[in-house]
């Protein structure tokens, strides 16, 4: 395999490297706030960690074969654009996205859910790279990931944040299956769901939102957010850590299915363009 790989070709929104043997990193790059559209995620991100499970799983085959453990070795990080430091993701494109007559008969059914469900059950150590801002869907992303390395917004502010309350959205199943599954307590899922608290770095850290800060501008998130992937690299060689993770989030990708999607001939070709 050839790096890097740009996604999609006509117009990329997301690049994937290898910088190390046991190593890969998707960085998000739709406009400077990687907004999460349908677009990113069906032909660029799906795409791209099929690109990162293939080449895995042929190293762990070949390592297999030759007793090789170092072959066996692999972890994923995703980091927002590397040209700024205010933004991880700023969510999906909900005022464009919103007006589809399809979006909330079938977005998170046939678009959004998949990928987070393939990120809850990767087979090799993820690692969010929280460069900035993370709001709404993009706060879910970091959240579907093992482990989350975040600025500590001293260079300007970073937070997390499901701010749908003060928009009037409603949460979809899959969102707060998501959130019930990581909130390390009630109190703290009330603070996220119900008052769309804006967590700071620190507030994040204190809680357990996010396991490493890290002082400094964007190549300092990630540079730290690759040192964390390398050390856990090793907890994949048994090709163990993807079905564990399936049993730990079983109950959280099952509920994504009782997402309500609405028949109609809109929603079916809506869904039917999402899978091809």
């Amino acid at each position: 395999m050839s790096y890097p790989v740009s996604l999609p070709q006509s117009n990329p929104l997301i690049t994937v490297t290898h910088p190390t043997p046991a190593l890969w990193v998707i960085e998000l790059h739709n406009g400077a706030d990687s907004r999460l559209t349908d677009v990113l995620l069906t032909q660029a991100l799906k795409p791209a960690l099929d690109i990162v499970e293939r080449h895995w799983r042929e190293n762990w085959r070949a390592g297999q074969a030759k007793g090789d453990e170092a072959l066996c070795k692999g972890a994923l990080v995703i980091v927002g654009n590397r040209k700024q430091d205010k933004f991880f993701s700023n969510g999906l494109d909900w005022e464009n996205a919103s007006k589809e007559p399809t979006f909330h008969t079938n977005f998170f059914r046939v678009v959004f859910n998949p990928v987070v469900s393939r990120l809850l059950t990767f087979p090799i150590p993820t690692i969010a790279a929280v460069n900035g801002h993370a709001f709404a869907a993009g706060m879910i992303l970091a959240l579907a990931c093992d482990y989350r390395v975040m600025t500590d917004g001293s260079k300007r502010n970073a937070w997390l944040s499901m701010n749908e309350i003060h928009f009037g959205a409603t949460l979809p199943l899959s969102l707060a299956a998501v959130l019930r599954a990581k909130a390390p307590s009630p109190q703290i899922l009330r603070k996220i769901i119900l008052e769309g608290h804006r967590f700071t770095a620190k507030e994040a850290h204190d809680v357990g939102l996010v396991d490493r800060i890290v002082a400094g501008n964007t190549e300092g998130v990630l540079a730290e957010a690759q040192a964390l992937a390398e050390s856990v690299s090793t907890l994949a060689k048994t090709g163990a850590w993807g079905l564990n993770r399936s049993e730990m989030y079983r109950d959280v990708v099952e509920g994504f299915g009782r997402d309500t999607q609405v028949v109609s001939a809109l929603a079916d070709d809506a869904a039917a363009k999402a899978r091809l």
